[in-house]
């Protein structure tokens, strides 16, 4: 029996997204806090940066062509560099080359092409490799140079973070959060950091642009930033001298980078705007617990690594009505 395609009348619309556009527009909107980080760290960002996204995109040429046989290479879709900035930001700016490549062939062999690439990663591959080189190189991790030193680079001079700060308060440090830079400081990016996370003005130029060109949408930024500064507020309204301001929650750390660039990964997020939601609200209430109570300063990749794992279920629990179905009272 001939099979034939049935195509509707018209009109038909098609909206001209592509993988490939959307790569390459978060990779535009990336570019602000790119920027930022090399006036902060120069060489060593430059370095890091630089690095990172050669070797994810070496691995991913490497892994489709010796490994699994495809063709032709995925590595012009942009995810392979997207992938690599992202692992690039949340890096220290004095972070070793061979650690770096460690983490690439992690985030790209691991997190993405042993599920089979593009589309079938359960997780964000960049926070896979970021926390696999938290657990195994947790000194090299957690050494943040100061901003300002443009030509330093392994031997950079380093500080505690703000995160850092907020967890010796907890922990009992009366004077630790009078230490803590201040707000202006905290949202242009004059901080210790990881390379990619230490500007929130940056970043959330990034967001706006990704908007602006609807790459993606407000649900998931929006419900774990509301989420981390309403928990947060509560806990400091509860006792200020203990627990950090909800703005110096959201200006520092991973938040906003995870929350506009890393939680919103169309693979790893739910599909329903009410999913969205409920994924949002639950990454942010995870990463102030841990960012509080937990063992480490920083929640926010955990937090999204863990709502990955989740994802399927939400994608269930939220699935739409069918067009003309009839519900059984």
């Amino acid at each position: 029996m001939e099979n034939k395609l049935i195509v509707s009348l018209s009109p038909h619309v098609h909206s001209g997204d592509s993988v490939q556009k959307n790569m390459y527009g978060v990779i535009i909107a990336l570019i602000p806090a790119l920027l930022v980080s090399f006036y902060m760290f120069g060489l060593g960002a430059a370095i890091v940066t630089i690095t990172s996204v050669a070797a994810c995109v070496f691995f991913e040429w490497a892994i489709t062509k010796f490994i699994l046989k495809r063709s032709p290479s995925t590595i012009l879709d942009g995810s392979a560099i997207l992938t690599g900035i992202l692992l690039a930001f949340n890096l220290p700016s004095n972070m070793p080359v061979w650690i770096i490549l460690i983490g690439a062939l992690v985030a790209i062999g691991i997190g993405k092409m042993t599920f089979g690439g593009l589309g079938c990663n359960p997780f964000n591959p960049a926070l896979v490799g970021r926390v696999f080189l938290l657990i195994s190189f947790p000194v090299q991790m957690t050494s943040w140079p100061v901003a300002g030193q443009l030509t330093s680079y392994v031997d950079a001079e380093t500080a505690a973070t703000p995160l850092a700060l907020m967890k010796q308060a907890v922990h009992g440090d009366a004077d630790a959060l009078a230490q803590l830079p201040g707000a202006w400081d905290l949202f242009l990016g004059n901080n210790p950091g990881c390379i990619g996370e230490i500007s929130a003005l940056a970043l959330l130029l990034g967001l706006a642009y990704m908007l602006w060109k609807k790459i993606i949408s407000w649900h998931i930024p929006v419900s774990i930033l509301a989420t981390v500064f309403v928990f947060a507020g509560l806990m400091h309204w509860a006792n200020p001298d203990v627990y950090a301001s909800p703005f110096v929650h959201l200006f520092t750390g991973g938040l906003m980078l995870g929350a506009i660039f890393m939680a919103t990964d169309y693979v790893t997020s739910p599909m329903s705007h009410k999913g969205m939601i409920i994924y949002g609200v639950a990454i942010g209430f995870l990463t102030v617990v841990i960012r509080t109570f937990g063992a480490y300063p920083e929640g926010m990749s955990f937090a999204i690594l863990i709502m990955n794992a989740f994802t399927p279920l939400i994608n269930t629990y939220c699935k739409p009505k069918r067009f003309g179905e009839v519900v059984k009272k």
